[in-house]
């Protein structure tokens, strides 16, 4: 599988959140006060965190679950207090660092294997759930869809992905975001279209044998992303 671009890329961001955009991201992921246009992201991400935990077991108990892009940790505290062994893993070691440092002593019967590396890492392991919030959003269309069967040869039942759909509203945000000091904006994001982004999984080898289920978008100021859910048939 050529996923050189998918590589380029990973290079870039984690430039971008360890060296340009950490303490406004640490910042951002945490309960301290923030402007207006980073409060509205805070809003739109909690959402979207709530919307897949919420396509999770209630019980996690004896399963696996990867948090891909995990950032600071958030997601998998939830997953982990359900009682899933979680490996939550991210391209930035100081955003790991910081989920180390916010971790809490009591995570109910799960646990968290923090760990800075590839998401595709094949010595990760099986799993029974993958999610992966907001850590695709910036790869081009046809590297998501490759990373997504990748993970797939790797999970049992489900994944949990979100994109940046393309819509004319988001791309005048996104416009408009550029006027908006650096510290200020994401990394650059790659927007598609939900009817293409559906006919790129089901053309995708990997992921044969499995389809999409739930979606959900959510659209919170500055922050817009949409969920949806592939299922192993």
């Amino acid at each position: 599988m050529a996923l050189a671009d998918y590589q380029e890329r990973r290079v870039q961001l984690q430039n971008y959140f360890d060296r340009t955009a950490v303490d406004a991201w640490a910042r951002l992921t945490s309960t301290a006060p923030v402007g207006r246009i980073r409060a509205t992201v805070r809003a739109g991400r909690d959402q979207m965190r709530a919307a897949l935990l919420g396509w999770l077991p209630a019980d996690l108990d004896g399963t696996r679950l990867l948090d891909a892009g995990c950032g600071t940790g958030a997601l998998s505290v939830e997953a982990a207090r359900r009682g899933a062994a979680v490996v939550a893993i991210d391209l930035s070691p100081t955003l790991v660092r910081i989920a180390r440092e916010r971790l809490p002593v009591d995570l109910g019967g799960g646990r968290i294997d923090l760990r800075t590396g590839d998401m595709l890492d094949a010595s990760l392991g099986t799993f029974e759930h993958v999610v992966a919030m907001d850590s695709l959003i910036h790869y081009r269309t046809a590297d998501m869809v490759r990373v997504l069967g990748a993970l797939a040869e790797r999970t049992r039942h489900s994944i949990l992905f979100t994109f940046a759909p393309r819509t004319p509203l988001l791309a005048a945000m996104h416009a408009v975001g550029r006027m908006f000091p650096r510290a200020d904006r994401a990394p650059a994001i790659e927007p598609v279209a939900e009817a293409r982004l559906r006919d790129a999984l089901r053309a995708e080898p990997l992921l044969r044998g499995w389809r999409p289920s739930r979606t959900l978008r959510v659209a919170s100021g500055f922050y817009t992303s949409q969920a949806l859910e592939i299922v192993r048939e």
